[in-house]
């Protein structure tokens, strides 16, 4: 069972209004010092409250200390400054709010974080093309690389933290980052986060306890996105309950950065709705573990993909582990065509065409992913397989690659013999009261199980038109049991 907990915390009471240190509300004002001067002399003060009131405060990079919190008020917009160069760069990352080793912190209220990030992230790539801004990918695919764009908020390091209410739109890279936190409370807000590549709705990286509840987020990439950057921390006792996301990536992540590793993650109440990959993601792809992954009660409607675990090897030698996986209560539409059709930046035309991959747990041949168990599905596939795509037949599995070293996504092996569930690499696999409809006959069959070492499906319901097929298809496998 997993517990977390959550150690909310109290700032003084005081509250400051920006205009009290000269912070103009005009739009055109640049406040970057103003603001900066108005935390420090809170902080230095005892803490309290820098509220905004109704109109929109132009800035660069700012720094929250101990014992401030940012009042938005409703009409309240903050608003990132267009010109790259007023804000500031710390290691890797560019940010709009800086915050490193601080206690007691927050952002609050129903006003606006403006980032302006289209415009912010094509200024910057016009200083990269004139040779003003190094980029440090030399600008793949003519994007500038995420580090030198700038996010709407950074913490790193920091204890009590509480983001509330707020809406957080438009930035020019990540949305929100909170790097080797303790104790983050993310509620109650709304993410707008469409107007550039790698525009995520939430990262938390190796973190410790953390909640993330009754938000919305709309994102370009992924929306809810865990990631695990230092070998030697821990992404931990994470909750994430009740939230509604849409994206062009993944709806819930994890596991591209793993490094270090994720445990005790409860993922509680959320749906995913027109998004291009899958809802709920996981992997172990850098050397980190995954272990104790609760999912419960998660709605995916016309979302690409519903589940997607997958164990691989980015770096030579270091290979992941996955074990102790739980989803149960899922309700899934997998729809025929492309989910984010329409929205700003979708997901990859070139993935297409392609038959609608099936939900998978990939290990590897030396590393299996253990213990999952997959208790109350209904999920709805469109059917329909196109025979003329490249097909892999049932007798011709050992075709299918490895791929260890490749970015882990869905629609990584291509073609697939199945339409529901591809599992390969694994171990205890247990599935109970699982139901997979199928709209149209497909030539594939529902569950391929490829070197799988213990399985059980206890109460499995497939319906599909067509000619009558075996459910399971099971290829050096072992202990397989159909109740």
């Amino acid at each position: 069972m997993l517990v977390l907990i959550f150690c909310g915390f109290a700032l003084q009471a005081k509250d400051y209004k920006a205009s009290f240190f000269g912070i103009e509300s005009n739009g055109t004002t640049l406040n970057t010092r103003s603001i900066q001067k108005a935390i420090d002399y809170i902080h230095e003060n005892g803490g309290g409250r820098l509220v905004f009131y109704v109109g929109r405060y132009l800035t660069g990079t700012v720094y929250l200390k101990s014992d401030v919190t940012i009042q938005l008020e409703e009409g309240a917009i903050l608003v990132g400054s267009t010109n790259p160069f007023d804000y500031d760069r710390h290691d890797y990352w560019t940010s709009l709010i800086f915050a490193f080793d601080q206690t007691n912190i927050g952002i609050t209220g129903k006003g606006v974080i403006d980032g302006q990030g289209y415009k912010v992230a094509n200024n910057v790539l016009s200083m990269v093309h004139r040779g003003v801004i190094k980029d440090p990918n030399d600008l793949l695919y003519d994007r500038p690389r995420e580090g030198i764009r700038p996010q709407n908020i950074y913490f790193k390091g920091c204890r009590n933290v509480t983001i509330s209410g707020i809406l957080l739109k438009d930035p020019a890279s990540w949305n929100q980052q909170y790097d080797q936190c303790t104790n983050v409370l993310i509620e109650n807000i709304t993410v707008d986060s469409k107007s550039y590549w790698n525009n995520d709705g939430v990262d938390i990286v190796d973190c410790d306890s953390v909640i993330v509840r009754d938000s919305y987020f709309d994102a370009a990439d992924d929306g809810i996105c865990l990631k695990s950057h230092s070998a030697d921390h821990v992404c931990q006792n994470v909750f994430i309950h009740n939230n509604t996301v849409r994206t062009s990536a993944n709806g819930i992540k994890f596991g591209t950065a793993s490094n270090g590793g994720f445990k005790n993650i409860r993922i509680i109440n959320n749906t995913v709705f027109d998004t291009y990959r899958s809802a709920i993601t996981f992997a172990a792809v850098d050397g980190g573990f995954v272990e104790n992954i609760e999912v419960d009660s998660l709605k995916s409607l016309h979302t690409g993909n519903v589940i997607f675990l997958r164990i691989g090897e980015r770096k030579p030698g270091k290979k992941g582990r996955m074990e102790n996986i739980s989803i149960k209560n899922v309700y899934a539409e997998v729809p025929a065509t492309k989910p984010d059709a329409g929205y700003n930046y979708e997901g990859p035309v070139e993935d297409l065409p392609r038959n609608i991959s099936p939900a998978a747990i990939v290990g590897m041949p030396d590393v299996a992913i253990k213990n999952v168990r997959l208790e109350n599905l209904e999920i709805h596939y469109p059917g329909g397989g196109n025979l003329l795509y490249a097909k892999v037949g049932l007798d011709e599995l050992d075709k299918v690659p490895e791929l260890a070293e490749k970015y882990p996504e869905f629609s990584m092996f291509k073609e697939l013999p199945a339409w529901g569930f591809y599992i390969r690499h694994a171990e205890n696999i247990q599935f109970e009261n699982v139901m997979l409809i199928c709209e149209k006959e497909d030539y594939r069959t529902a569950i391929v199980l490829d070197d799988v070492k213990g399985a059980s499906f206890k109460s499995l319901v497939v319906e599909e038109p067509g000619i009558a097929k075996e459910p399971v298809f099971s290829h050096k496998s072992s202990n397989v049991k159909t109740e």
